[in-house]
């Protein structure tokens, strides 16, 4: 897994109302362009968002689906972008830090041809990807209402 964190300076229930909100996933995840479903359930274990990937007009429809869920503490998904990159599992772990939530963020390709790229390879493309991704999160979450 590559791993990934960052202090949010803002309580994880805040941090959580973003998770929590399927319908925000393409504006903290760096790669997803566009939300077109989410389930009714959402964040519950096995309901999905219907997302699409990549850069207009390379744009792909996939989902990703809830494997893991501890609210307010740990959200766990299977992210898909087929049939490029295949499927990864992505760990979002949050905890208490002073006044602010420590996110931390593991990630690494779970099937499919991303899983074909050696991990010294792959790693760094995540490890960005990420980074940017709690970046973006944080202004969500520190701007919420």
């Amino acid at each position: 897994m590559t791993t990934v964190e960052r202090v949010i300076n803002t309580t994880p229930q805040r941090v959580w109302e973003v998770l929590a909100d399927g319908w925000l996933y393409p504006l903290w995840v760096v790669g997803a362009t566009r939300m077109r479903d989410v389930d009714e359930d959402w964040p519950a274990v096995g309901s999905r968002i219907h997302h699409s990937v990549g850069v207009w007009p390379a744009v792909l429809d996939d989902d990703t689906e809830i494997t893991a869920c501890e609210p307010l503490q740990k959200l766990s998904l299977r992210a898909k972008a087929w049939p490029f990159l295949g499927e990864a599992d992505v760990t979002l772990d949050l905890s208490v830090q002073g006044a602010g939530t420590r996110v931390v963020m593991s990630e690494d390709a779970a099937s499919g041809p991303g899983k074909l790229v050696p991990k010294p390879v792959r790693a760094p493309g995540i490890q960005w990807r990420n980074t940017e991704s709690l970046r973006r999160l944080a202004f969500l979450a520190e701007r919420r209402p």
